[in-house]
């Protein structure tokens, strides 16, 4: 009699190395050359195996976008001083929120290029809605934290809520991301003497901070 639990271990096993390998060449290659033979190859399973998973490759980038974003954000909860941002500002939490951009840069730079290949691919594709379920999920999410900021905001005023939430979200996030991607990708002047990127990002965070700070607040 089959055991299962093994079973679905096993499924879970392939499911993940098909999402590893996949990531792996996407980085590397970017999503447009690689083949779904390839990531099976590289996987080490056949590619009938791979398809009792994943009916297409847009389903695997999709997939593997939601998978890895979804990890970042779990790290990112981690490094929350505390859970529900107890004892902190609206403006605290919002720095936190813009600084998380930031630690993408210092340490997932491999997920920052990848986000730059995902959106190319997914404007040389039509995708299907359904498919792209799992990857809103994560960017409602997201959404969903910065709720919270909102929401405290409104409460003790340090941070300006003239602007309507949705608005402000959609302005932090790719003002923010858009200029981290640029720098993990290379897509930046390089002065002769050098630079400092770190310096620079942290330049516009601050900008954005302070351009949202309430008159209480300054």
């Amino acid at each position: 009699m089959r055991n299962l639990a093994n079973d679905l271990e096993q499924m879970a096993i392939k499911r993940t190395a098909f999402i590893e390998e996949a990531y792996r060449l996407f980085c590397e290659k970017t999503i447009a050359p690689v083949s779904l033979q390839d990531i099976a190859d590289t996987a080490g399973y056949g590619i009938a195996t791979l398809y009792r998973y994943f009916v297409n490759k847009p389903s695997l980038v999709v997939e593997v976008a939601a998978r890895k974003w979804g990890q970042y954000l779990e790290e990112n909860l981690n490094r929350r001083p505390d859970p529900e941002f107890n004892g902190m500002t609206a403006a605290q939490v919002f720095s936190y929120y813009l600084d998380s951009f930031l630690e993408l840069y210092r340490n997932r730079r491999d997920l920052l290029r990848f986000n730059q290949f995902f959106n190319v691919y997914l404007q040389s594709e039509q995708i299907d809605p359904e498919a792209m379920k799992p990857y809103m999920r994560i960017m409602e999410d997201l959404r969903q934290r910065f709720h919270i900021i909102y929401l405290k905001a409104q409460e003790d005023h340090t941070i300006r809520t003239d602007e309507p939430e949705e608005q402000m979200f959609s302005k932090t996030l790719h003002l923010m991301l858009a200029a981290v991607t640029r720098y993990a990708v290379g897509l930046v002047y390089i002065p002769e003497s050098g630079f400092d990127p770190m310096k620079e990002l942290e330049f516009q965070k601050n900008a954005i901070w302070r351009a949202y700070l309430s008159e209480e607040a300054l």
